[in-house]
């Protein structure tokens, strides 16, 4: 159901979506420039979506501005047979820059790893499951070296602390001092890049 809210000098016209899995409001931008938004099923949407996204407004733009200078290829929607064609294409090559890349990094934090998994992720860079297991996204393939650096590290310390406290970030800077320099750079790209 597509809605639209005004902003100062702007109308952001958004996309409605009623998850039954989600558990808070989430705004998505996509390279097409598009806003959708996620709610809760039993959530009192009006009032409350509005409010959401004035706060997020000045980011919301940022993003779509951002998309519109990359350039006109990243508003090229791939069919689920390209993308499938894509993720096959890569999922090798991801999987040997991770293997390396994580043990590269692991020399330092000594963590013991269970298995590593290449995945066609939507929403994730990476994760990490309390069996010590690490899960990447292929698109680690494709983008800047830096950044693929930063998600191996993220993900690493994930396995000495799951959470997002500041002991966590304290293990990111031991290897990663700029990271949230990069964090906000793979912000910008987003999880769509292509």
């Amino acid at each position: 159901m597509k809605k639209n809210v005004v902003v100062g000098t702007n109308i952001i016209e958004y996309t409605l979506k009623i998850s039954k899995k989600s558990k808070s409001m989430r705004i998505s931008v996509y390279h097409d420039g598009s806003v959708f938004v996620s709610v809760p099923r039993f959530m009192n949407i009006g009032f409350l979506i509005d409010n959401f996204i004035k706060k997020k407004a000045e980011w919301i733009i940022s993003k779509q501005k951002h998309f519109k200078n990359i350039g006109p290829k990243v508003f090229i929607k791939k069919t689920k047979a390209e993308k499938r064609l894509e993720y096959l294409k890569n999922k090798e090559v991801a999987m040997a820059l991770v293997e390396r890349k994580v043990n590269e990094y692991n020399k330092f934090y000594n963590y013991k790893i269970g298995k590593i998994t290449i995945k066609n992720q939507k929403t994730r860079w990476g994760s990490c499951s309390k069996r010590g297991n690490l899960n990447f996204n292929y698109k680690l393939a494709l983008i800047p070296d830096n950044l693929a650096n930063y998600i191996v590290v993220h993900e690493i310390c994930h396995l000495g602390e799951l959470n997002h406290s500041k002991k966590f970030w304290d293990l990111v800077s031991k290897t990663m001092p700029e990271h949230k320099a990069l964090r906000a750079e793979l912000n910008k790209i987003g999880i769509n890049y292509q």
